[in-house]
């Protein structure tokens, strides 16, 4: 208990003294390090404050730089997609073009066909291969090679078409993100350190494997005008292509119709002027025919009148040959009856031209059958050129589309 209540330890006054000295040194120390931090904090937040704005400055310089570069390849996608948009338009109606040129190509090679089959009803020598055939089997051949050159036109068109319209919706897609990209760097533009809705979002610095680096985002629209230029050029070629095979299709058709108009033509006026000619003879037969049979009954006639000389004569010997006895006698009359009955039944005989004369008129009316039949092979064979062909010609039209 006694050393519980021992007095405190007591300090000398130099002590005293010397701890009022530490404790006001401490404290100027500690005030100075204060001071130095408060500075050295200040010159920190000056500093901070400085690189911040213009850290911030730069990102909005960037995001300026940013926005015109979109807006620059916005622009050039626009115009691609402008140009390439018209040049479809224009590729479909090229489009429209082969696919009536091609429809107007079935009713000619119908006609030159239908014509070819008519033709085959011809009779006799004029089932030819003439002229008229062969230019009829060359414009089946042309017509049917135009078909085919056109449809082979037409698939190419319309591929040409698929490959302007997938360039198109690339180049839509591609300003879909860059308008989207735009709206976003726009409202990034707009956001300053007083703005409402700004926050914390630690997660965003992040970067995600989906990024792309600015080379391969200016490849990728530079690729995507670069297709739909390709393509665009593609597409005038084509069209140009086009023009050319029209053109030249429809004046290769005019051309052999042509030709075969002109083959139906001549053959007509050959067949009109054989046809003629044929008639003219037929005439001459006719007429032959007419005179022989005159000089036939002339000759029959002839003949007939002789009849009665004979009989005359005949019927005298017959008589005189009853004589009785002696007076059957050779004489004068005996003898010139007999040279009379041997001279007119010799004259007789001599008349063979009458076998001739109606060996010839059988002959003539065979003639005038054969040339009647050949006339009627004639008629057949202008009608079928001239009625059915030629007028049915008459309907078809070449075009150029």
């Amino acid at each position: 208990m006694a050393r519980l209540l021992q007095a405190p330890l007591k300090f000398h006054p130099s002590e005293w003294d010397v701890a009022n000295k530490m404790q006001s040194a401490s404290t100027e120390s500690q005030k100075s390090r204060s001071e130095r931090v408060t500075a050295e904090s200040r010159r920190l937040l000056d500093e901070i404050e400085k690189t911040t704005q213009k850290t911030q400055s730069d990102v909005n310089k960037k995001i300026e730089q940013r926005q015109e570069e979109i807006k620059f390849w916005k622009q050039e996608l626009d115009n691609k997609l402008e140009q390439i948009f018209h040049e479809t338009e224009l590729l479909l109606t090229f489009k429209t073009r082969l696919e009536k040129s091609l429809e107007s190509c079935k009713e000619p090679l119908d006609v030159a066909q239908k014509c070819l089959l008519n033709r085959q009803r011809r009779a006799g020598i004029d089932l030819v291969h003439d002229e008229v055939e062969q230019e009829l089997m060359k414009e089946v051949e042309v017509l049917q090679g135009v078909i085919a050159l056109l449809e082979r036109t037409l698939e190419q068109t319309n591929e040409q078409i698929r490959l302007n319209r997938s360039a198109k919706y690339n180049l839509e897609m591609d300003l879909k993100d860059k308008f989207t990209a735009l709206m976003i760097d726009d409202y990034c533009a707009s956001l300053t350190n007083n703005t409402p809705d700004i926050r914390h979002a630690d997660h965003t610095v992040q970067i995600e494997g989906n990024f792309v680096s600015p080379e391969d985002w200016t490849d990728f629209s530079n690729v995507n005008v670069e297709k739909a230029e390709k393509q665009r050029n593609n597409s005038l070629a084509l069209r140009t292509l086009i023009d050319g095979i029209l053109s030249q299709t429809a004046s290769d058709m005019h051309q052999q119709c042509e030709a075969v108009n002109v083959a139906f033509r001549n053959r007509v006026k050959e067949v009109r002027d054989a046809k003629r000619q044929l008639e003219g003879l037929l005439v001459m037969v006719m007429d032959e025919t007419a005179s022989q049979e005159k000089n036939i009954e002339a000759l029959k006639k002839a003949i007939a009148d002789k009849e009665g000389h004979v009989k005359v004569a005949q019927t005298r010997l017959e008589a005189r040959n009853h004589r009785p006895n002696v007076e059957l006698c050779y004489d004068t009359v005996q003898y010139r009856l007999t040279s009379e009955v041997q001279q007119i039944t010799k004259n007789i005989e001599r008349q063979d031209t009458l076998a001739q004369a109606e060996t010839e008129l059988k002959g003539l009316s065979r003639r005038q059958l054969s040339l009647e039949e050949e006339i009627r092979v004639k008629e057949n064979t202008l009608y079928i050129d001239e009625v059915l062909c030629m007028q049915m010609r008459e309907s078809v039209h070449i075009n150029n589309f």
